[in-house]
């Protein structure tokens, strides 16, 4: 039974400590902040737009870049295997686009790595990356370069989904998004950490872009591409101002091809790269790399709930056949918590996107999400997908 005990009071810390690290992002990031005033001039940059077959929606994406671009800024699309009109429609809307054709090498890591091999003729001092569906709020690209020029490292913007699907499903899915891609980071900001890459609204300055090896098919090219630079010295930082959303999936069937994408690639990376950030941060002494690493061994939400639920079974089994009762309460405490973080980010964050009555409904989001990682142990999801786009009308 002592081994027993241990064994599973293990266990229970183990899974607790994910939680730990949510409720000190989400309570470090409900503090009062303080915005930094924009000085100086800013640098010039060149945003790279990857689109794969992307005609319909490329253009709003950049009549919303074009006010916010100054002299020497530049918009070039990558159009990558494109069978539609994406590089006519980004020219006739005032960007450059150059079109790349490979089907032995899909994915966004290759269309991006050729983008940044055609900027050695002219580069910029800041490189912008955002998706083809991506919108950028206003002075959003501004604040976004300025924070990259200033720090010399990755920034990240505030990376949300603009939810249409209405639905208990996909408002849950909306808020899931905003706790990961917002919330979260914006503690991390108030921490004084670093934070993931997210995909879109990031900012690189070019000469630490240069040293990423981009051309992969990794399914999350960008959680992986920050923490390679992290690892070359270089953590990505959270710009909290600057702000960019794109489309969510138009139908249930392709938010759940997303993020069956996003989680499988994200649990992959947790195995391969947590011990890889924590051993380079003990060898280099670089706390930041620690943090990083406990930012990135945090899983997805519902697989966080759906592995404590099932530890708390087999912990309060244990008890009743006469074990310790400590691994069934660290348990439940840390539920509590959870339950706690997550009201808590709701109620400063989350009140629009949906209700208290569908926040209720978390059980029934985490039943949604259970096929996605069973999926994950019969037929893991590892070529990169695009996700289904809304019809041009």
């Amino acid at each position: 039974m002592v081994w027993g005990d241990a064994l599973l009071l293990g266990l229970a810390c183990l899974t607790s400590l994910p939680v730990l690290v949510l409720a000190v992002e989400v309570f470090a990031a409900i503090l009062p902040r303080r915005r930094r005033p924009a000085a100086g001039a800013r640098p010039r940059c060149t945003i790279l737009v990857p689109a794969h077959n992307e005609a319909a929606g490329i253009v709003p994406t950049i009549e919303l870049l074009k006010p916010q671009l100054q002299d020497g800024d530049r918009i070039i699309v990558i159009a990558d295997n494109c069978a539609d009109a994406t590089a006519a429609n980004a020219r006739a809307a005032g960007a450059e686009a150059i079109e790349r054709h490979d089907l032995d090498r899909r994915g966004k890591g290759f269309a991006l790595d050729f983008g940044l091999k055609h900027l050695e003729a002219d580069p910029p001092e800041i490189v912008v990356l955002i998706d083809a569906d991506t919108r950028t709020a206003p002075e959003a690209l501004d604040r976004l370069v300025r924070d990259a020029a200033r720090r010399q490292t990755p920034v990240q913007g505030v990376f949300t989904d603009a939810p249409r699907l209405r639905d208990p499903r996909g408002q849950w899915s909306a808020f899931a998004l905003k706790f990961k891609n917002e919330v979260r980071p914006l503690g991390l900001h108030q921490l004084g950490l670093s934070c993931l890459l997210y995909g879109s609204g990031m900012a690189f300055p070019y000469a630490v872009l240069k040293q990423a090896h981009l051309a992969s098919g990794n399914i999350v090219e960008d959680m992986k591409l920050g923490i390679d630079l992290s690892l070359a010295g270089y953590t990505p930082r959270f710009c909290p101002d600057a702000r960019f959303e794109s489309d969510d999936a138009p139908t249930l069937e392709a938010s759940a091809t997303r993020r069956t994408r996003w989680e499988h690639g994200h649990v992959f990376t947790i195995f391969g790269q947590t011990p890889r950030l924590l051993w380079c941060g003990l060898k280099q002494c670089r706390p930041r790399l620690w943090a990083l690493a406990l930012e990135l061994a945090v899983p997805p939400l519902s697989l966080l709930v759906i592995g404590q639920v099932m530890l708390l079974g087999i912990c309060l089994i244990w008890w009743q056949l006469g074990g310790s009762f400590w691994p069934s309460a660290v348990i439940a405490g840390a539920g509590c918590l959870a339950a706690a973080t997550i009201l808590t980010a709701w109620a400063r964050f989350g009140r629009q996107l949906l209700s208290l009555k569908i926040l209720c409904m978390l059980p029934v989001y985490v039943l949604w999400k259970i096929p996605i990682y069973l999926k994950l142990v019969v037929r893991p999801e590892r070529s990169w997908v695009r996700t289904e786009r809304k019809p041009s009308s």
